[in-house]
């Protein structure tokens, strides 16, 4: 892979407000230094109309550090990051991590750990859990990918993400150790390597009680598996990725199961058949206590409610009633069992002994919760939404959950995807909930052309429901005026969908942050 060229740190000019196009591209050339597959690019429109979503900043998603020196320094780290291979080079290994982890001291040895595996929900789940332990007064640490808008993100300790002063100085304390074993190894740490790195070293620093770490793709050989997990979880597993890990989810459980570990207590969400064969003669192969959705925890009874939804859920220990969760989507109710069910296992219930956790520390921590880019609505009037579904398994989890919490007589798609996945199934999924769809591209170099994406579009759409518009500000701008289109569609709304990078963009496009 080639070396990135060196950045110019140097100001850019400043830009002609009266050009929209113009002023989005400097702002994409002075916000962005950094290989676009590794960072969502930290960008906006001036000029966009739909500027009229909620401005305020979110903790847990960053802005761009306001002191200058910290920027500069977050950027040289960033851009030493992206000389490194991306994170769709892979090289089945966890040699070069596990040396790291020698050479640092076996930081991740420092905590015990709750590690995420799965195809769809790790995040959210992982948000769920981290809540859950803080409010049981336990310092966390939480290890997510890939991020929404800034690389901190993924870094967070007690709830929030790391800050950039703290990320700069955890790379920076670990960067010779990087470098002696990129001198020993065939090849360097990649980029998800040196981030996993940083991820334990900070959270033996810091120090935590307990770290959640959400496996990057598969678990075998992924970089964060050099913990052994009290708790294992595994979300449900559908097809992606299949070039690397499989082209059933059977095979794909296969290289999943890697992450259960002897003696572990393992959380399974619902499976496919093959796949729950799979992970439980890996259990039993290693002595793991197995808990399954459905039969030892699960959802009992969920409802609409405005923000969300009320749930009831059964957990090791019991059932937990009227839990507010202010996430959208039956799939969230499921997340939450899951989530619910890990921490009961990792505090002994079901094992040492059968008494459920407090329940009112469990809905304080639930009606906390927040997965930024699932279902996130970030401007009314007309509503838009985004939501990071990018798997066909995903996108029908998403338009099952957006026509049960939105009351839209006129939904807009704006689709940009990359060109690695399954797009065509991503947009069957979406095709019945969709009026019209912009079909658009985020700025990565693994999205798929606006063109090519249009063709596989309007083959399932007809031509007639597809608008092309290859830059993000212009198809967001369209979507919304096609909501507004005619006046009988007073509920009108926007869903922004089809990549993390998509949201992330888009989600700084509409100014949250």
């Amino acid at each position: 892979m080639s070396e990135l060229p060196p950045h110019d740190s140097s100001e850019p000019d400043e830009p002609d407000p009266s050009d929209p196009h113009g002023l989005f591209d400097e702002i994409i050339a002075a916000e962005t230094d950094r290989d676009p597959d590794l960072a969502v690019i930290e960008a906006g429109s001036r000029t966009l109309r739909a500027q009229g979503a909620d401005a305020g900043r979110q903790a847990d998603v960053p802005a761009r550090p306001a002191d200058p020196e910290v920027d500069k320094a977050l950027r040289e780290v960033e851009a030493e990051l992206a000389g490194r291979w991306g994170e769709t080079k892979l090289e089945p290994s966890v040699s070069r991590i596990a040396a790291l982890m020698d050479v640092l001291g076996e930081p991740q040895r420092a905590y015990p750990s709750i590690h995420i595996t799965g195809t769809n929900g790790k995040t959210s789940t992982a948000r769920m859990i981290e809540s859950l332990l803080g409010a049981f007064d336990l310092r966390t640490g939480r290890y997510t990918s890939p991020h929404v808008q800034s690389i901190t993100e993924r870094i967070s300790l007690d709830g929030a993400p790391i800050s950039a002063e703290r990320f700069i100085e955890t790379y920076n304390d670990i960067k010779p150790y990087i470098e002696m074993v990129d001198g020993q190894q065939e090849y360097r740490l990649s980029f998800f390597e040196v981030l996993t790195g940083m991820a334990y070293a900070a959270f033996a620093d810091s120090p935590v009680d307990v770290a959640v770490v959400e496996v990057g793709m598969g678990g075998s050989w992924d970089a964060t598996n050099v913990i052994d997990g009290d708790v294992a979880v595994v979300t449900p597993i559908d097809l992606d990725h299949t070039d690397r890990l499989g082209e059933t989810p059977g095979e794909i459980a296969t290289e999943k199961a890697g992450i259960i570990k002897q003696d572990a207590t393992v959380i399974l969400a619902q499976q496919p058949v093959d796949a729950a064969q799979v992970l439980l003669k890996k259990a039993v192969d290693v002595d793991a206590t197995v808990a399954r959705e459905g039969l030892e925890f699960g959802v009992v009874a969920r409802q609409v409610a405005v923000g969300g939804q009320l749930v009831t859920l059964r957990g090791l220990g019991g059932e937990y009633e009227e839990i507010f969760l202010p996430l959208h989507g039956p799939y969230q109710a499921h997340n939450a069992a899951v989530a619910l069910a890990a921490v009961e296992a990792f505090f002994g219930v079901g094992a040492a002994h059968a008494q459920r956790l407090d329940i009112d520390t469990v809905r304080k921590a639930f009606a906390s919760v927040t997965s930024p880019g699932r279902l996130e609505v970030v401007r009314r009037s007309p509503t838009v939404v985004l939501d990071a579904a990018h798997n066909p398994a995903g996108a029908r989890a998403t338009a099952e959950a957006v026509g049960e919490a939105f009351d839209f007589s006129r939904l807009i798609g704006v689709v940009g995807a990359s060109g690695d996945k399954n797009v065509q199934g991503l947009l069957e999924a979406f095709e019945p909930i969709f009026a019209e769809v912009v079909i658009t591209q985020n700025s990565s170099h693994r999205a798929m052309d606006a063109d090519e994406l249009a063709g596989i579009a309007v083959e399932i759409f007809g031509d007639e429901r597809v608008q092309v518009e290859p830059r993000l500000d212009d198809a967001i701008e369209a979507a919304i005026t096609l909501a507004e289109e005619e006046s009988e569609y007073a509920g009108g709304g926007v869903l922004v969908t089809g990549s993390v990078i998509t949201v992330g963009e888009a989600r700084l496009l509409l100014r949250r942050g």
